[in-house]
């Protein structure tokens, strides 16, 4: 298996600039991700590492060697699309022998042998003789996931492989991936605009935004300590704050919100930098920082921060306000309550929705985090 390097990738389809500056690194063997809203640059930054699509600019590097003109097919990349591109008129068989129309079956085994090891390996043994429309949605992704598997890759590329499925089949079949990728040690790289699936999956992810790499880290990571706005928002629900630094004591920042909220309302935010911003189009993992925000902010700098809905618990002691309720959505084990506080929508995690048609809430300095 290998590693794969990416530096200053640029690229632009005449005046469209779908990638900028990406740098990224995954590391032998590792489960990666990428995760964004659609047209961030995800499936490009996919295409570029398999040879599908050149850089305007910038290196990809296997291993340490330049590979940014070796065509795709000397890659040793394996792709799985959206799509499964199965050829209907061949047997699941058929399918997967043709992943093995460029290279020989790996450890002396014969195609045969190959396609059988392979129908194991993804839970489909005996269905080699049945054609893609006797198969159902999931069968046919892991067929196409045994053809991408025939030639034993280094590299296995996955782009939104399971967009099309259903909910509880795209659970299943995840599990199943991830456990494939586990017992062969394959390098892999998924693409998904699923946070929940891009959680699930991962030892590693990027969250990518217009073009770039807003930050690196693992699930817990990037869940727990987002390291800008967009992150915030985009991976999970978050409650955005900014205001102005009124006090910078004792570890924690006193932040005086903006102009929408009651005069004179302060929150109060554990100083502590988590560390991982990563600058829009770079690379950074969360552990690569260990400064603190606190030697940094002085008093009348503009800050954000963020709360997660879970964090916001009406037996807080600590930076407490009133929020008006609205509607409510039953997630089964907990409910999820839109509000209102100053102007600005206030979203809740609670056991049950209270009786009450306004609730005070708050939150320890410790579960916000500064973008």
């Amino acid at each position: 298996m290998v590693d794969i390097d990416l530096e200053s990738i640029h690229k632009a389809f005449d005046d469209a600039v779908a990638l900028e500056e990406v740098s990224l690194t995954v590391e032998d063997g590792e489960f990666f991700t990428l995760v964004g809203p659609s047209g961030c640059g995800k499936t490009t930054t996919l295409r570029t590492i398999a040879g599908l699509s050149s850089p305007t600019d910038g290196t990809v590097r296997f291993d340490g060697e330049d590979v940014s003109d070796v065509p795709v097919e000397d890659r040793n990349v394996g792709v799985v699309f959206q799509s499964y591109a199965l050829f209907p008129h061949m047997t699941v068989t058929e399918n997967i022998r043709y992943g093995l129309r460029f290279t020989d079956p790996p450890r002396g085994l014969t195609a045969d042998e190959r396609v059988e090891e392979l129908l194991e390996l993804v839970d489909l043994p005996g269905m080699g003789d049945r054609e893609p429309d006797e198969l159902s949605g999931g069968q046919q992704q892991r067929v196409a996931l045994a053809r991408a598997l025939a030639p034993a890759p280094d590299v296995l590329l996955l782009d939104e492989p399971m967009s099309a499925l259903d909910a509880r089949l795209r659970e299943q079949l995840r599990r199943e991936i991830k456990r494939i990728q586990r017992e062969l040690g394959v390098t892999t790289v998924y693409v998904t605009h699923d946070q929940e699936e891009a959680l699930a999956v991962s030892d590693r992810l990027a969250v990518m935004n217009d073009g770039g790499v807003e930050q690196v880290g693992t699930p817990v990571e990037v869940y727990e300590q987002p390291a800008t706005e967009f992150v915030a928002s985009f991976v999970g629900e978050n409650n955005v704050f900014s205001g102005v630094v009124a006090a910078n004591e004792n570890g924690e920042l006193a932040i005086e919100v903006d102009e929408k909220a009651p005069e004179g309302h302060r929150f109060h935010v554990a100083a502590e930098d988590h560390g991982g911003h990563a600058g829009h189009g770079a690379a950074a993992d969360t552990d690569a920082d260990d400064s603190h925000v606190d030697e940094a902010h002085a008093v009348g700098d503009h800050v954000t921060f963020c709360v997660r809905p879970t964090n916001l618990d009406p037996a807080a002691s600590q930076n407490r306000f009133p929020v008006a309720l609205g509607a409510d959505e039953y997630l089964g084990g907990t409910t999820r309550l839109y509000g209102e506080w100053a102007g600005r929508e206030i979203v809740l995690r609670l056991p049950e929705p209270p009786a009450e048609d306004a609730i005070t809430v708050g939150f320890d300095p410790t579960e916000a985090t500064l973008l």
